[in-house]
């Protein structure tokens, strides 16, 4: 007997997605449980019947098991194809994953990058071999496509598909409602965006090129999708899923800015109080290949994002022999070229003036410009992939990295992150046999090696990004330990900033950044009110020692900042500046 779509119960747990071109763990969510939820509506199940839930609340609340439990539908979306480290949330260990199987009594299905493997740890370099976890199905395909399909069949079953592009507009609508039933909802909550997906180039470890060719969705989809979410409350976006943003709605390769111009701006008009626009991949061969549309691209994207955007490049190693052996499509000279173009044309804050090209003529956003305005984070900087454990990798391939680190940097130019981490070697890549071998191999050369780049080139390029005095506005405030409190801002790859003192977490507040380490920042609130401020702010400031600190606690209280001197001006007021959550 066939079950009736208008009587079922669904839950989504979200397990948490990172792959290529994906984000899904804390504060982000991914694509999956929102396309998959607005699916089911369109096959017939109410909206009020679908319930969602992380991970993490599943492991904080067993209550919430009742919901696996009492399901007619239970899906489940997780997988992580490349590796982190994660403060937001913890993606699901596959023996979390079969429990959930194992307390279903309905129908359960899973889905996501789960199918290409599952691996008992998120550090690089494990092998994986996907194990279907004793579900009832696994889709090999669209998940999405697959509960659609399941639902219309009366959970009979399905046949593995890829979504049209005309089927994502339509659920990604629907499922917009998801978000709200989210944990981090509304404030600390990013979505990801999916602009395409596949990939033209068959670099050997990645599994984007599973997907195929680009396929690109129009400016009016992506749009749509922004609108309903921002109707959710959704103020931050990422467009992160996709390969290259220069190359959308072009033939996969060469940048259109006419259809970025049309993305872009048609996000900020349907969400025009949106807090945070930021993207994801940008490929540098497609920069230096076409380099005045490139230009033309990147302007267009920093023109409309927001501070602290990050465009991630894929040199991956800069090792001629490497680069030959896995098929990478970009040499470290023309990587260094883009990392130049880019920082020419969107390095800017949008406290300066832009003065890096004469064409530049439209006005940056936000109402914070002109010579009196704090300094903010560059609009938009290149950050570098580097990825070990590649056929080929030889002693020299560390020195070859490390070498073009130093040119960036000594050469002026800004890097907003170096990412290093090794291969995971997945069922249906080249390095599925290999990668795991060499990284084993090199693992002592290259736990130096990261150290050295931590410290000759993250620091410095750190201090060259964001200098003592430049503003982090909405720094969420997560976690505490050592006496000081950590948070960041949503964003992609957000600096990680640590404020002395434990604070209330969960609140949100300015930062000025006082100091820096490899790969985050300290700070106080900005403005720091002199006139209560502790001796450790105080001391955290730059050009303020014990002594210094000492004294200004002792001649409190003061009527303007200026009484405290004229270097101080930047981070400290003579009145309290938090505001109230």
């Amino acid at each position: 007997m066939t079950a009736d779509p208008e009587t079922l119960d669904v839950t989504i747990v979200d397990g948490y997605v990172d792959e290529p071109a994906h984000f899904g763990v804390p504060p982000y969510i991914s694509t999956y449980p929102r396309y998959a939820a607005g699916a089911m509506v369109e096959a017939g199940v109410p909206r009020e019947q679908i319930t969602y839930h992380t991970i993490d609340e599943l492991r904080e609340e067993r209550r919430l098991w009742r919901d696996v439990e009492e399901a007619d539908l239970l899906l489940y979306v997780g997988g992580m194809t490349v590796p982190g480290k994660y403060v937001g949330g913890t993606p699901a260990e596959p023996d979390e994953v079969r429990e959930l199987a194992w307390t279903a009594d309905g129908t359960s299905v899973m889905g996501g990058p789960v199918r290409f493997g599952v691996g008992e740890s998120n550090e690089g370099a494990s092998e994986t071999a996907r194990d279907d976890l004793d579900f009832d199905f696994l889709a090999m395909a669209d998940v999405e496509a697959a509960v659609h399909d399941l639902v219309e069949s009366g959970l009979e079953g399905f046949e593995d598909r890829y979504r049209s592009v005309e089927e994502e507009t339509r659920w990604a609508r629907a499922g917009a409602f998801v978000v709200e039933q989210h944990p981090n909802h509304p404030e600390y909550l990013i979505c990801e965006m999916e602009t395409s997906r596949g990939c033209p180039y068959r670099c050997s470890f990645c599994t984007e090129p599973m997907y195929g060719d680009p396929d690109f969705r129009p400016p009016e989809s992506v749009v749509d999708e922004v609108d309903a979410l921002s109707d959710r409350g959704v103020a931050h976006f990422r467009l992160g899923r996709q390969a290259d943003i220069l190359a959308y709605g072009g033939d996969g390769e060469a940048p259109n800015p006419d259809a970025l111009r049309r993305l872009y701006g048609g996000i900020r008009e349907v969400a025009p109080d949106l807090e945070t626009l930021h993207l994801d991949n940008m490929n540098p061969i497609t920069v230096v290949e076409w380099p005045e549309k490139a230009r033309e691209g990147i302007r267009v994207i920093a023109e409309h994002n927001t501070p602290g955007d990050t465009a991630a490049f894929g040199l991956e190693s800069a090792d001629p022999l490497v680069q030959e052996e896995n098929d990478l499509n970009v040499t470290a000279e023309e990587c260094f070229e883009a990392v130049k173009i880019v920082n020419e044309e969107a390095g800017w804050r949008p406290s300066e003036a832009r003065s890096a090209s004469e064409s530049r003529a439209a006005k940056p956003r936000g109402p914070e410009v002109g010579e009196d305005a704090p300094r903010r984070l560059p609009k938009l900087l290149p950050g570098i992939n580097l990825l070990h454990g590649l056929k080929g990798e030889r002693r020299e391939t560390f020195e070859h990295n490390k070498e073009f680190l130093r040119r960036v940097y000594d050469e002026g130019y800004m890097l907003r992150r170096v990412n290093i981490r090794q291969v995971m070697a997945f069922e249906g890549t080249d390095m599925a046999d290999t990668g795991a071998q060499i990284a084993k191999d090199h693992k002592q050369l290259f736990k130096r090696y990261k150290q050295e780049v931590r410290e000759e080139i993250d620091n410095p390029m750190l201090k060259r990004v964001a200098p003592p005095g430049t503003v982090l506005p909405d720094v969420h405030l997560e976690y505490h330990q050592d006496g000081k409190t950590f948070g960041r801002q949503l964003g992609t790859y957000p600096l990680l900033v640590g404020l002395p003192g434990e604070r209330e977490l969960g609140r949100t507040i300015d930062v000025a950044v006082t100091g820096h380490g490899y790969r985050s920042v300290t700070g106080v609130p900005h403005p720091l009110d002199v006139n209560s401020a502790s001796m450790d702010e105080l001391t955290t400031i730059p050009g303020i020692g014990k002594s210094r600190a000492g004294d200004i606690v002792v001649g409190r209280p003061y009527e303007s900042a200026a009484e405290v001197g004229e270097d101080l001006m930047e981070f400290v007021t003579a009145r309290s500046p938090e505001r109230a959550d």
